[in-house]
């Protein structure tokens, strides 16, 4: 969304990465100027998606660009309102999801009731909308909320990483010669 929004271009948001300058410009957004319709509601699972959603936002850009007689990559007037609401609709498309998680794993025994815990973590526990909406949750099911402090929560992908480089200087099930493997950064 941010970048279909040309976020980058924006004076307040050159220098953030897109989920960041969403929260940002929610901040001063009307979500309510936008009414994007929760993904997935047929389906009565905990799995997530938002490929429906990002049609949605496609189809509501589209149509502001041609109200507004711009070209795609311009900035439209209305870019925090935008923002307000798909940050809200995938604040709520996670908690209910993870909501449901929570109710099958208690229901199933998996977890305790007594010592329940929501662990949030990787990039979008650093928004602080969708985190406080989760701490919420975890409160009002008695669940213990852990997240790391949002400097540390990055994309899941470094996290895994970091885990793999720390496993290899342990000697904890990681390969011991790195000979024959190729990557390419990107």
């Amino acid at each position: 969304v941010a970048r279909r929004l040309s976020l980058i271009k924006h004076p307040e948001c050159h220098s953030m990465a897109g989920g960041k300058a969403i929260e940002h410009l929610a901040q001063t957004g009307n979500r309510q100027q936008y009414m994007f319709r929760l993904p997935m509601q047929q389906y009565r699972n905990c799995d997530f998606s938002f490929s429906g959603l990002q049609n949605l936002v496609n189809k509501a850009i589209m149509q502001k660009e041609k109200e507004e007689g711009i070209q795609e990559g311009e900035l439209l007037s209305c870019v925090t309102d935008i923002a307000a609401a798909v940050q809200h609709v995938v604040a709520i498309h996670i908690i209910q999801r993870t909501y449901r998680a929570m109710l099958f794993c208690i229901k199933n025994s998996i977890l305790s009731p007594k010592n329940a815990t929501l662990v949030v973590s990787g990039g979008v526990a650093s928004n602080q909308y969708i985190r406080r909406g989760l701490q919420t949750l975890a409160k009002a099911n008695n669940f213990a909320f852990l997240s790391p402090p949002p400097r540390l929560c990055t994309d899941n992908g470094v996290m895994i990483a970091w885990n793999g480089i720390e496993r290899l200087r342990a000697g904890l099930g990681v390969l011991h010669s790195t000979d024959g493997i190729r990557y390419e950064p990107k």
